[in-house]
């Protein structure tokens, strides 16, 4: 009762009631899938997919709210776990009925059985045809110099793409998240964060004043930090370094 409650009052803010959607006005209700979730980054031409990048997402996400944090690729999970992924994305993207152009994709990988040995099974939580949002691109570089935009433009523009493979090293992002609510007063320990070895960047998009509002109420981040080594490991610790270097002050 009380998250339905809950439910009916972020359905009636004026953001939502301005969509046209029918289904905005509506509550959804799912069974929970447990298991690590992932994330894939694909493109399809003529209903074939190719993968271009499974992101690990290394922070339990068990609820009461689903707020996603870190995402490093290339995945640490077996190989024959990466194809069945791939498999059911592939059949999810088929369902749909989509063909031509990106599509990003969130899976939680169930457990297959009381078999200490079983695969786990990949179950779809969500597909869209569209690329990974918000400034996480930019986690992504592939060997020709090309960014994932330029591979979307290119292949929706029938031109050549010399090459889709990733660049070699492991890379990551963290999507910050909001702590708690109130008005943001500043942000420390930002050049010490940037300065820490194998981060790369660290965007605060967030700015003094603003009123933060924590997730499900809320619907965006403080900001991102991208990092870059030799492994995914290296690159997860270097994102969990730099956001344990700053602090948000917030009244």
């Amino acid at each position: 009762m009380a998250a339905f409650t809950r439910l009916r009052a972020l359905l009636q803010t004026p953001a939502l009631q301005s969509e046209e959607d029918p289904a905005g006005r509506q509550i959804l209700v799912e069974p929970f899938v447990p298991g690590p979730e992932v994330a894939v980054e694909g493109i399809l031409t003529h209903g074939r997919l190719t993968v271009l990048a499974l992101f690990d997402k290394p922070d339990p996400l068990d609820g009461p709210f689903f707020e996603e944090t870190i995402y490093v690729t290339p995945s640490r999970l077996p190989e024959a776990t990466q194809r069945s992924i791939a498999d059911v994305t592939a059949q999810a993207a088929r369902a749909l009925g989509l063909t031509d152009g990106p599509i990003h994709a969130e899976l939680r990988l169930r457990p297959g059985g009381p078999a200490p040995a079983a695969a786990p099974v990949p179950v779809v939580l969500e597909l869209a045809a569209r690329s990974i949002g918000g400034l996480c691109s930019r986690t992504l570089r592939f060997g020709t110099g090309l960014t994932l935009e330029d591979i979307i433009l290119r292949r929706a523009l029938d031109l050549p793409i010399a090459s889709l493979e990733r660049e070699r090293a492991a890379a990551g992002v963290m999507m910050i998240p909001i702590p708690r609510a109130g008005v943001l007063e500043k942000v420390t320990g930002l050049e010490t964060a940037v300065a820490l070895p194998l981060v790369e960047d660290v965007t605060i998009s967030a700015h003094p004043g603003e009123t933060l509002v924590p997730l499900p109420e809320g619907h965006r981040y403080l900001g991102f930090i991208f990092a870059r080594g030799a492994t995914p490991a290296a690159a997860e610790q270097a994102l969990r370094a730099a956001h344990a270097a700053l602090d948000f002050v917030i009244r």
